[in-house]
């Protein structure tokens, strides 16, 4: 998975009120999320319905994971990110300064043995801007028979004026010290915290969630009862952001509140043709495949 600080930084200037004490969380932004009860009551969502110790068993850090790789599935019905070959995701973004990028997530048709012994789903996400391609990456996820989606690695490139840039933050589960993260929990409660990845140095990234009750307007419509979670890297601890999953969508949108701030919000959802899911995890990055 793309580093969220990398994905550009700088957008519309929110207010952003955390209550520890409580363990609710309020965000007044400008798309409306996150708004009062209809009866003038407490802000829909806070810490959601069921709640749970931190970690409740998910791996953290450089912890083993109690996973066997034999166990998952490229088919991923977790209700919070359905990844049905084929799903295409179309995201806004404003980058530092402040222009828009085009981030487009695809579902593939395609599988990768990873190094773990598992096998995972490819998913392919690109990011442009005026057209051009600034991020190609090939992402890769399983689920285990609970229904939790574990990240198992990517291949990613940086390009400049059509060149690669780099390649820095690649990883692949199994090789190197890198190890398999959680990207979302199957039964998620409050207070459940895992990592999401980790490649010593290059990939530490870390989840928690904090409600399961929340709202977001984007341009691809209103959603609620959404997952809300709290995300981290351990190795650039000035970075948090907040992202929230609709059911039966995924990512609808994503608020930078440190390290940077940003937004990037769902603008469509739907389906492409069999043969545009096979290129998509085909064609090499920095490629177009549609």
């Amino acid at each position: 998975m793309r580093r969220e600080e990398d994905r550009g930084a700088g957008v519309a200037r929110r207010l952003l009120t955390v209550s520890v004490a409580t363990g609710v969380v309020v965000l007044v932004a400008g798309c409306g999320m996150f708004d009062r009860g209809h009866d003038g009551g407490p802000p829909h969502g806070g810490m959601g319905s069921r709640s749970a110790p931190a970690g409740a068993g998910l791996p953290q850090s450089d912890e083993p994971a109690d996973l066997d790789p034999a166990d998952l599935t490229t088919e991923i019905d977790n209700e919070y990110w359905p990844m049905e070959p084929g799903t295409q995701w179309v995201y806004r973004e404003t980058d530092e300064e402040g222009q828009e990028l085009r981030v487009v997530v695809t579902v593939t048709s395609e599988t990768k043995e990873i190094a773990d012994g598992a096998t995972a789903r490819v998913v392919r996400d690109t990011v442009t801007r005026r057209g051009e391609v600034v991020e190609d990456t090939f992402d890769w996820y399983a689920q285990d028979p609970d229904g939790t989606i574990w990240y198992l690695g990517e291949d990613t490139a940086e390009f400049e004026d059509g060149r690669v840039a780099t390649t820095e933050g690649s990883f692949e589960a199994g090789l190197d010290g890198a190890l398999p993260g959680v990207i979302v929990p199957a039964d998620p409660a409050v207070g459940m915290a895992y990592r999401q990845e980790f490649y010593r140095g290059e990939a530490e990234d870390n989840g928690e969630v904090l409600s399961l009750d929340e709202q977001a307007e984007v341009p691809a419509g209103h959603y609620d009862r959404a997952l809300l979670t709290k995300d981290t890297i351990t190795i650039e601890p000035d970075v948090l952001e907040y992202k929230l999953y609709a059911p039966g969508v995924g990512p609808v949108l994503v608020l930078g509140v440190s390290g940077g701030g940003g937004r990037e919000e769902l603008v469509e959802v739907g389906t492409v043709p069999a043969e545009v899911a096979e290129a998509a995890g085909t064609v090499p990055l920095g490629e177009p495949y549609e």
